[in-house]
């Protein structure tokens, strides 16, 4: 019988057993091994079938044990150790707070998803994995976060496969009780909610759900509360589900509902109020309305409110393809906004002229969320240099007139939670070398010098981890293979080969990760007979796990998951290929240690960082991937393969997967399964040793999403911040009333006149040139502007690389008909084609780019022309 009501019964622990309460609902636990090692120890049968979730584990327990436990002397002394470590965890002064200078006080940082452990599934890939890390990192560096997302009640989805590999959906219902979650709480013990007013005076509410990561809290929305109207209850139903008004109103909620949850939680337990707010990605852009509605109520006008808000704001892109942003029509969010529905003081033409995609290319008629995120934050970045540049060019059309390399994005490369993502094993190793607490700082703050102490480490020790790794993984394949058989159908008596499936002893690649086309899972199968013959090698083969779930609604990447899983349900290969359903944290966790090699071949350069590879290296996995995202910018041959490209504008895509697979037939073929496989005098593949300890030491204290805290803190927190405080209400008045009459009167800005001391073509390296350059400045003063010398290496067509600007200085007063004359040296510091020229850009104290504001005047071609602007 099916029951009416469900209700979650809590245990009861006895009084001794208390802290375990709050071991458990301090998702710290997922990363430090000695609160699980206890967890697992009252009951370790119960432990493996909870999955490792101490919430689940506490409801299982008989009293019986419990009662036993609870006179345990030993266990007891266990328990406080573990509940002493955390509280001096939560309290203690950590890197943050052993900095100088005056860091932000607090940073709120929005994301629609967050991967923090399979116990709490709101993530679906890399962008909530990647949320996740940076909230972990946080909390071991001390910084003072505060996180806000949404709790979907069917989370992401389940995935398993039909008889013909086909991808099938499963959405189980969450019980926020039954999670570790704690509702935010009004002084009277009532929940605190948040409400939206929606169009035909409806309202959206949500309740606030607090995660407690370790020092960081996380605020999650939820909607499904007895309040809301039925289509309003659903608003947070599932992550990256349902229609256009679906997605804009669990933005909305993110975004402007997070806002309003901050500012509860805020009040009601006295954390500092946020000085940066930080948007990952544009889908919680919304959040810089509700702060400038919130301005708007202290009496700022919207160009002013703009700018204070703008001061303290951060904003990460993570996609490098237009289609990867959420783009809305622009009359659904009209109808959303103004009078008679959120944030009625903002005029709605403003709001939507924010997102409009007013530039070359552009569509009109769409509101790009993106495109708001940027034109609502001071500061931006990608997520490695190489996804720097990607954006930078994808989103020239904001600051038409510059270059694409001088587009204000900068970026900060991603990194991965090493206490996450490092297994006990390898840590167990560094820890015996360095110590544990050495070994704690390497992987929470990393530095070369605790690193460099792999080098230490005996080859035999090292080849006999992986191997270990290696059989585990085996193991846990065999598994998970046998449960994803048995909901396809099979029956115990077909099985039996699985009992062979994988070898320890077998070089093993690893392949995880979404599955949309540019990530191409089945370039591998490009050549099947080539694959065959890796596989089936006699003396060299190779095995290869395989793993990812497609978009619910993308039947191609589905596809693609059947090809690959019709080839690995082939008899002649399915012991050495195998495709494991249901990608997630939890399987993750144990793939990317057992790997020898991480393989990564999207289509470059449409990777924007593919962090899975970075885990894989901290467990000594070896890369072999195209040289896109974070490969691009650390590769190096001391520690794994780049798969050559062919990505030139005119191969055809079908040529271009069948050279760079190929390319990567060869490096296994030749290189890769060689320095496996080859034994030195030792009877060990030193080579390969040898690429797994750099590996560990060179890329190492890299990947850290540690490091990557550090430096979002040092060059993007805390500059936001001051940014932040020097934005007075007087001083965004006079910034926006500065920047109005800069665009109204930046047309009567002209570059008269270039004038250089030397009349040749040539010149000597390390001599200077003297600038004489006549400006008009129509109705500006010369403290409106920075006349610049741009110089640098010209290429063939003459434009300039490398560049470097100089400023100029204002000489005597202006002309009689208001022109001003500028002058100052220019130093010829590199050989080769030469070139300079000069340009106008707007200049005040509070701008963070000269670029800001999209301005720049140059020379007409005639002045150009006359000042000899090139020398060779």
């Amino acid at each position: 019988m099916k029951a009416i009501r469900r209700f979650t019964v809590r245990p009861v622990l006895p009084e001794p057993l208390r802290p375990l309460s709050d071991l458990a609902r301090n998702l710290r636990w997922s990363w430090h091994a000695g609160t699980r090692d206890l967890f697992r120890s009252v009951d370790p049968g119960r432990w493996v079938a909870a999955g490792g979730d101490p919430m689940r584990l506490l409801g299982s327990v008989p009293t019986e044990r419990l009662t036993e436990l609870a006179g345990d002397r030993d266990f007891l002394d266990r328990l406080a150790a573990v509940a002493d470590d955390l509280d001096t965890y939560m309290t203690g002064e950590r890197w943050y707070q052993r900095q100088s200078g005056r860091l932000p006080a607090a940073v709120a940082y929005f994301s629609p998803e967050f991967g923090i452990t399979a116990a709490l599934p709101q993530y679906s890939g890399g962008l909530g994995i990647l949320a996740g890390d940076h909230l972990k990192a946080a909390s071991d560096l001390g910084a003072p976060l505060i996180g806000v997302g949404l709790l979907y009640r069917h989370g992401y989805f389940r995935q398993s496969l039909s008889r013909d590999g086909w991808q099938q959906e499963h959405y189980p219902v969450l019980d926020p009780h039954e999670l570790p979650l704690d509702q935010l709480k009004e002084a009277d013990g009532a929940p605190a909610q948040i409400t939206l007013a929606l169009p035909g005076d409806r309202s959206l509410r949500a309740r606030v759900w607090v995660a407690q990561v370790g020092r960081i809290p996380l605020l999650l929305l939820d909607s499904d509360i007895e309040e809301n109207d039925l289509i309003e209850r659903g608003v947070t139903d599932r992550l990256y589900g349902g229609g256009s008004e679906h997605r804009l109103l669990q933005e909305m909620l993110l975004g402007i509902g997070g806002v309003r949850a901050v500012r509860a939680y805020c009040r009601l337990t006295g954390h500092a109020a946020p000085e940066v707010f930080h948007t990952n990605e544009g889908h919680a852009g919304f959040l810089g309305l509700e702060r400038m509605a919130e301005l708007r109520a202290e009496g700022l006008d919207f160009d002013a409110a703009l700018e204070a808000v703008r001061a303290g704001t951060v904003f990460t892109t993570h996609t490098p393809v237009p289609a990867g942003i959420d783009r809305f029509d622009r009359e659904l969010v009209a109808r959303h906004f103004g009078p008679h529905a959120e944030l009625p003081d903002l005029e709605v033409d403003r709001i939507l002229r924010l997102g409009m995609e007013t530039y070359p290319g552009g569509e009109p008629n769409l509101f790009n969320m993106a495109v708001m995120g940027l034109r609502l934050a001071q500061r931006a970045n990608g997520v490695s240099l190489l996804h720097g540049q990607v954006s930078r060019e994808m989103f020239a059309g904001l600051w038409p007139g510059f270059d694409p390399e001088e587009v204000p994005i900068t970026s900060v490369t991603n990194g991965v939670h090493a206490p996450t993502w490092v297994a006990p094993e390898v840590y167990r190793l560094g820890a015996r070398q360095i110590g544990t607490q050495r070994a704690e700082e390497a992987l929470s703050i990393g530095d070369s010098d605790r690193w460099d102490s792999v080098a230490d480490i005996p080859d035999q020790d090292i080849w006999d981890l992986r191997r270990s790794l290696r059989e585990l993984l085996v193991l846990e394949v065999r598994e998970r293979l046998r449960a994803s058989w048995r909901q396809r159908g099979a029956g115990t008596a077909e099985l039996g080969w699985i009992d062979g499936v994988l070898d320890p002893d077998v070089l093993t690649i690893g392949f995880a990760r979404r599955v949309p086309s540019y990530k191409r899972l089945t370039l591998m199968l490009r050549d099947r007979d080539r694959l065959m013959d890796l596989l089936l090698h006699p003396d060299r083969p190779v095995q290869i796990v395989v793993a990812g779930k497609a978009h619910p609604a993308d039947d191609g990447g589905k596809r693609l998951i059947q090809e690959l899983v019709r080839f690995a349900d082939d008899p002649r290969v399915r012991h050495r290929i195998v495709f494991l359903p249901d990608y997630g944290m939890a399987m993750a966790q144990k793939l990317y240690p057992g790997c020898d090699i991480w393989l990564n071949n999207p289509l470059r350069p449409l990777e924007a960082c593919g962090t899975s590879g970075m885990k894989a290296a901290l467990n000594g996995g070896l890369n072999l991937s195209v040289l896109d995202g974070w490969w691009d910018e650390w590769f190096q041959p001391d520690f794994g393969w780049a798969i050559p490209t062919a990505d030139g504008a005119g191969t055809d895509p079908d040529r271009r997967d069948d050279i760079e697979a190929a390319a990567l037939y060869d490096l296994l073929e030749q290189r890769v399964t060689r320095a496996f496989y080859e034994r030195g005098r030792s009877g060990l593949p030193d080579r390969w040793i040898e690429m797994v300890r750099r590996t560990l030491s060179l890329l190492g204290p890299k990947v850290l999403a540690g490091r990557m805290v550090r430096e979002y803190v040092d060059r993007l927190y805390t500059p936001a911040a001051h940014a932040h405080r020097a934005m007075t209400a007087d001083a965004a008045r006079e910034l926006a009333e500065w920047k109005a009459a800069v665009r109204g009167a930046w047309h009567g800005v002209t570059v008269d006149h270039v004038e250089t001391s030397v009349a040749s073509a040539t010149a000597e390296l390390g001599s200077t040139l003297a600038l004489r350059v006549r400006v008009g400045l129509g109705r500006l003063r010369p403290e409106d502007v920075e006349v610049q010398a741009v110089a640098g290496r010209v290429d063939e067509e003459d434009r300039i690389t490398d560049a470097a600007a100089v400023p100029l200085k204002p000489v005597g007063a202006p002309g009689a008909a208001g022109e001003w004359v500028y002058e100052g040296p220019l130093s010829l510091d590199r050989t080769g084609p030469f070139g300079y020229t000069v340009r106008v850009l707007p200049s005040h104290r509070l701008l963070a780019s000269g670029a800001e504001l999209g301005l720049v005047a140059v020379p007409p071609e005639d002045v150009a022309e006359a000042a000899g602007l090139l020398m060779r």
